[in-house]
């Protein structure tokens, strides 16, 4: 039946659980683009036929029609339901960068077919170009903050520090009120924490 292998691949989507990766399915995908194939050429095949006996495409309505209509809507089912696999597989990729970071590990890498690895550097290098082009972490706070500045305490001698547009001298037990994005790599560090009073 036309169709089958193309909802096995939805299936398995479906039946995965939210937010994780099956195994990217090879086998079965390139049945389903081998089928498309068939659908393609049977689907010429048959428009063909109808020019080659000088009847109208779009008013005759006889078996090489209906045979055309089959085969072009199995081609078009086929595409969706291919499309659909690959979009789920990617908002999954896409979400991994947010979750682990832009190094995936080996065991997510593993299920992952060799064109979403690219699609998984490609899309961290653009976070990383926007990130750098507008000076903002985006991967510091899920949340958004209720304010961009916090108080911190710096817990070691770090020495003075360029931030931004200014700089300040970070000596050990000083408190400073300063952007969360410049204070979190140090925060992250261990070398100062939030100061909360």
């Amino acid at each position: 039946m036309y169709g089958r292998r193309a909802s096995q691949l939805l299936k398995e989507i479906d039946s995965s659980e939210a937010g994780q990766l099956a195994p990217f399915n090879s086998d079965v995908f390139d049945q389903v683009i081998r089928e498309c194939n068939e659908h393609n050429s049977q689907f010429q095949s048959l428009i063909r036929k109808m020019v080659e006996q000088n009847l109208d495409i779009e008013t005759t309505r006889n078996e090489d029609h209906y045979g055309a209509a089959i085969h072009h809507l199995s081609l078009l089912r086929n595409k969706r339901c291919l499309m659909a696999y690959m979009y789920n597989r990617a908002e999954v990729i896409q979400s991994f960068r947010w979750k682990v970071g832009p190094v995936l590990p080996h065991d997510i890498q593993e299920k992952l077919h060799f064109s979403e690895k690219e699609y998984f550097k490609n899309h961290s290098a653009a976070i990383k170009s926007y990130i750098s082009e507008m000076d903002i972490d985006l991967t510091v706070d899920m949340v958004p903050p209720k304010d961009p500045y916090i108080q911190v305490r710096v817990l070691e001698d770090i020495g003075e520090v360029s931030l931004g547009d200014h700089s300040v001298s970070l000596t050990k037990n000083s408190l400073h009120f300063l952007r969360r994005t410049d204070a979190e790599q140090f925060v992250s560090q261990g070398l100062m924490e939030e100061f909360l009073e």
